[in-house]
C-alpha cells in the first residue's frame, strides 16, 4: 500500500500516530502540490490536511488508484464526497478540537488591541514604546455565529469583562441566553461591536457575508477578527476599508487563497495583524488528526472502514 500525507508544512505528521503499524510505503508532501493529479498517481490512500488541497470531481475522476481518502477533521468542503463514492473511493474523517482555534482567536484579539506586532518589531530593532493600545474590559464583543467556537470565544470575552452579543441567521434569544450572550440583529451586531469575531462555517449563504456595507457600518475604532474561513469576508473590500481607516484593525488567520500570496496587499498594511492559518495547529489537534488517520487506514486495511464522511 502506498500512502500520501499531504500539506504537512511543518514535516511533523510521522511523529504523530503509529504509522509503522500500517506496514505501508508513506510519502510526505511538505509543500502545496503543483499538479495534484500528476503527483498523486499510484497512491491508494491519501491523507488530506483539512482543506489545503482540493479534491473536486475532475481530480477524483483522474486518480484511478485511489481507494481511501482520509480528511483530518469532521468536514471538508474541498472534497466532492459524491464524486469520490462514484469512483469507489472511501472517504473517512477524524476527530477535531475546537479549543485551539478559540484560543488563537484571543491571541489575535490581544495582539490587535495592544499593537503587539509593531511593538515586537520595535523591541527587536532596539526601540521602545511606539503605540497606544486599547483595553478590552467594558467593550462589546460581537460574535458572527454562536456555535461551539463562537460560544467558546464568548466565554473568554466575558472573563475579560466584555459585553457579548451575537447574530447568525438562525440564532434566537433562547439559544444565546445560556451562553450569557444577547442575540441582536445583524445591523446592530456590526454597529455596536468593538471587536467583531467571525465563527461561521463557509457556505453559499455565508460567502462574502462581510462586505463593504458591513465594514462601513462598523465603528472606526473597531477590530475585525477572522479565524473561520477567508471567503466569509470580501477581501478586496477589507483591504479598501483598512486603507481608508474605516475600521482600526483586522486580525486574520484565514484567507481566500492559502498559502497566502507573498505579494498580497494585506501584507503591506500596518493595521492588519496576520497569522498563517494557525488556529487548529496545535500538538493536541495533530495527535487526534494523525492518530485517527492511522486508525482509519488500519480499519480500511481490515475491510471495515470507520468514521465515514457523508
Amino acid at each position: 500500500m502506498r500512502i500520501a500525507i499531504l500539506d504537512d508544512y511543518q514535516n511533523v505528521a510521522l511523529t504523530f500516530g503509529d504509522w509503522d503499524s500500517l506496514k505501508a510505503g508513506i510519502t510526505v508532501f511538505t509543500e502545496p502540490l503543483a499538479d495534484v493529479v500528476a503527483q498523486l498517481q499510484g497512491f491508494e490512500v491519501i491523507v488530506a490536511m483539512r482543506e489545503r488541497t482540493r479534491f473536486p470531481a475532475e481530480v477524483l475522476d483522474r486518480l484511478p488508484d485511489l481507494k481511501l481518502l482520509v480528511s483530518t477533521g469532521p468536514r471538508n468542503a474541498a472534497i466532492d464526497v459524491p464524486a469520490a463514492k462514484r469512483n469507489g473511493v472511501v472517504v473517512s474523517k477524524t476527530g477535531y478540537l475546537g479549543e485551539p482555534t478559540a484560543e488563537h482567536t484571543w491571541a489575535l484579539i490581544l495582539a490587535a488591541a495592544r499593537n503587539l506586532p509593531r511593538e515586537f518589531r520595535s523591541m527587536r530593532e532596539g526601540g521602545w514604546q511606539t503605540t497606544v493600545g486599547t483595553m478590552l474590559h467594558g467593550k462589546t464583543l460581537g460574535l458572527l455565529g454562536l456555535g461551539r467556537l463562537g460560544a467558546g470565544a464568548a466565554k473568554i470575552g466575558q472573563a475579560f469583562g466584555m459585553e457579548t452579543i451575537a447574530w447568525s441567521q438562525n440564532l434566537t434569544p433562547e439559544k444565546a441566553a445560556p451562553h450569557g450572550v444577547t442575540a441582536v440583529s445583524r445591523e446592530e451586531l456590526f454597529a455596536r461591536s468593538d471587536v467583531l469575531s467571525i465563527h461561521l462555517v463557509l457556505s453559499d449563504r455565508t460567502r462574502g457575508l462581510v462586505g463593504a456595507p458591513e465594514l462601513a457600518a462598523m465603528k472606526p475604532s473597531a477590530m475585525l477578527v477572522n479565524t473561520s474561513r477567508g471567503p466569509i469576508v470580501d477581501e478586496a473590500a477589507l483591504v479598501d476599508a483598512l486603507r481608508r481607516n474605516e475600521i482600526r484593525v483586522a486580525a486574520l488567520d484565514v484567507y481566500d487563497v492559502e498559502p497566502f500570496p507573498a505579494d498580497h496587499p494585506l501584507r503591506t498594511l500596518d493595521n492588519a495583524v496576520l497569522t498563517p492559518h494557525l488556529g487548529f495547529v496545535a500538538r493536541e489537534t495533530y495527535e487526534i488528526f494523525y492518530g485517527d488517520a492511522v486508525e482509519d487506514i488500519a480499519a480500511y486495511q481490515a475491510g471495515e472502514p470507520i468514521r465515514l464522511m457523508e
